[in-house]
């Protein structure tokens, strides 16, 4: 860690003592960590416990309160690792090896945090109250899941909000904390704390293992906190099913349909909010014929049952305007055998 990066810490941090702010304090040591490679720590740590002033101690707290999320599971701290990764990527401690990055900060910072103010110890003591998930824009290609908390005295409550990108896969793209007014302005249902905090772990696990993942600028300086925050939640539901396809009500009376919607649901999957013009056209006019078998009666119906999906996922004019244009070519689609894909080949061959 450079000397002048050193010394900013500690000018910010004597900044941070007059704010008095746990929320204020944690997202700077969020930022912070985001610029230190695994390497830095150690020698940061060091030069930090050496000053031994508020300043220092402080850095040391509020680092080793986001360091958990930010630094990964296992890292090693030794002093000669000079390597370019990223802080959040685990590498395996060498049997007999040094302490873990996450040992590290922990002892220093609970060292530290003796004889700084009081309210220094309510970093990181939060409490989730509720939480929101749904869609970010009008097609659901992005989805938002929202999680708000408290400090134990009741103040500085805030929100974490991780958009979570549907069309690549549901990769975490983007992350903020800010008041809980903000959620005025976002059309979220309210849903269970511990299945919005797995899909935010989720997301962020996912985004990990994507090379280049396509993210927000803003994402790697709030990442820390969002992770602390969401493992904060008290049993995370990993893997959690969406509970769209069950609040979906309204499938038409006709003869098919429900065989209609079992294919609708098997093309969805597990981003059942995702549903675009496009999404709807690759359905009706390449997904179907490659993929489906169905019955004459499934596919006189399948345009209806597209239909009443559309409009629980809000009517919109382009998504409707899409069906009408798609829909009455789904018989001959269908019956065109040279766009089946292999599994439906073999399956209409044993049939």
């Amino acid at each position: 860690m450079s000397t002048s990066a050193y010394t900013t810490a500690i000018t910010q941090a004597r900044d941070l003592l007059r704010w008095r702010s746990p929320l204020r304090t944690e997202l700077w040591a969020a930022r912070l960590t985001a610029t230190l490679r695994p390497a830095e720590v150690q020698p940061l740590v060091r030069q930090l416990t050496e000053d031994g002033g508020p300043e220092a101690r402080l850095t040391l707290a509020a680092l080793a309160t986001v360091e958990t999320a930010a630094l990964g599971h296992d890292e090693t701290a030794t002093q000669d690792d000079e390597t370019e990764r990223p802080a959040g990527q685990a590498t395996a401690r060498e049997p007999g090896g040094e302490k873990t990055l996450r040992e590290t900060l922990r002892e220093a910072g609970r060292e530290a945090a003796r004889g700084l103010p009081k309210w220094v110890g309510r970093m990181g003591q939060v409490v989730c109250d509720q939480a929101w998930y749904g869609k970010a824009d009008r097609y659901g290609e992005q989805t938002l899941a929202a999680l708000r908390f408290r400090y134990p005295d009741g103040k500085e409550p805030h929100v974490l909000i991780v958009g979570i990108d549907q069309v690549n896969g549901g990769l975490a793209v983007d992350a903020t904390v800010e008041e809980p007014k903000f959620l005025d302005d976002l059309d979220l249902r309210p849903a269970d704390p511990a299945v919005v905090a797995g899909r935010v772990l989720d997301a962020f696990e996912m985004t990990d293992l994507v090379m280049g993942a396509p993210i927000a600028e803003s994402l790697p300086a709030v990442r820390p906190l969002a992770l602390a925050r969401a493992q904060a939640v008290p049993d995370p539901v990993r893997q959690a099913p969406d509970d769209t396809l069950s609040r979906f009500l309204d499938l038409p009376d006709l003869p098919g349909a429900q065989e209609a919607f079992e294919k609708l649901v098997e093309f969805v999957g597990d981003r059942p909010l995702w549903w675009s013009p496009a999404r709807v056209s690759r359905f009706l006019t390449s997904w179907l014929p490659r993929e489906a078998i169905l019955t004459d009666a499934a596919v006189s119906a399948m345009p209806e049952v597209v239909r009443a999906w559309s409009r629980f996922h809000g009517a919109e004019p382009e998504v409707l305007q899409r069906i009408d244009a798609d829909a009455p070519r789904l018989p001959a689609l269908m019956a065109d055998e040279s766009l089946a894909g292999l599994r439906k080949r073999i399956a209409q061959s044993e049939r």
